[in-house]
């Protein structure tokens, strides 16, 4: 069990579409994954297909009651391939902006709130994954102290690498006071687009974090924003650019641990001991009969090609 928080104080470099594709990956992989929308907005609970929740994250923050999550999970509106494990989420909604200034108000447990609303719920699946506000407030502090690695979400575009410089001190100051958690799971670059200005931004950043950007980036694909507008996993999406999309968000799953290893490409030929004799391959030569040996043909001595002339130079060869 391993609680990711997805977080990057600048709004709009599409945490909540890697939200949704490491979910769908996770997913796809047979795990049971609850995702957790801390994000006012609720764009990753409408993603999941979920819109009308009575019960939203802002119910289980009213309190320090250890679990209250429980009563909020619900199972998303997901319809993925039959194979694949069902997604649960914990819905947010617009009150959770007003929770935030009320949890300002707790001087000792402001921080911690969701943590405790986790306890003995996070342990019933295989990925929890948290979905931050665009902000650096009490909810993204929250989603901090309860997490157990972050995942930096960036885009290739100027002021990306300032974010991440600030949001890289934060979680460093929190480790500090629990012990070296949260730890970076890394920082995956978003909506990679085929420009020389994207190319150059996401040089720079791995040029300055080389040790934390992982690979692959997220190329920027109309998939990929279709499916959340669908409400489907991208996984199950049959449009152009939705296998490569699926093919991505699998890979940096499994580079994150949330997602078993790919198997092993074969190998073109496995040595098994025996080395087939000229007869055995003969068998298997094609013929106009089918398989077998060649039928031996008869010499019959044809017109003999004159050699080339040799041509013979000096000095260094």
């Amino acid at each position: 069990m391993g609680v990711t928080a997805v977080v990057n104080q600048k709004g709009g470099v599409g945490k909540t579409t890697v939200t949704l594709g490491l979910a769908a990956a996770a997913a796809a992989d047979g795990r049971r994954v609850l995702v957790v929308d801390l994000d006012p907005q609720a764009n990753a609970t409408t993603g999941l297909g979920v819109w009308d929740a009575e019960r939203t994250v802002d119910h289980a923050l009213e309190g320090e009651a250890p679990g209250s999550l429980r009563d909020v999970v619900r199972r998303s509106g997901w319809a993925g391939p039959p194979d694949h494990a069902p997604v649960d989420v914990a819905p947010s909604s617009p009150r959770l902006a007003q929770r935030e200034h009320q949890l300002a108000m707790d001087v000792i447990g402001a921080q911690d709130r969701l943590a405790v609303a986790l306890e003995g719920v996070a342990e019933g699946y295989d990925e929890v994954v948290i979905d931050c506000p665009p902000s650096l407030g009490l909810l993204t502090v929250n989603a901090l102290f309860a997490a157990d690695r972050v995942l930096i979400v960036a885009e290739p575009a100027a002021w990306s690498s300032d974010g991440v410089e600030q949001i890289l001190r934060n979680i460093a100051r929190i480790a500090e006071r629990r012990g070296g958690r949260p730890a970076v799971a890394g920082i995956v670059v978003n909506r990679l687009g085929r420009t020389r200005d994207a190319a150059y931004w996401d040089g720079q950043l791995r040029e300055l974090h080389p040790e934390l950007v992982v690979d692959p980036s997220v190329r920027l694909r109309a998939a990929v924003a279709e499916a959340a507008a669908q409400s489907t996993p991208v996984h199950a999406l049959t449009r152009d650019g939705a296998a490569e999309a699926a093919a991505e968000f699998d890979e940096l799953a499994r580079v994150l641990g949330m997602a078993s290893a790919a198997p092993a490409e074969p190998t073109e030929h496995e040595p098994t001991g025996h080395e087939p004799t000229e007869h055995e391959l003969a068998e298997h030569e094609p013929t106009e009969h089918g398989l077998g040996p060649q039928p031996q043909q008869p010499f019959a001595p044809g017109p003999v090609a004159s050699a080339p002339p040799v041509t013979t130079t000096t000095g260094d060869v």
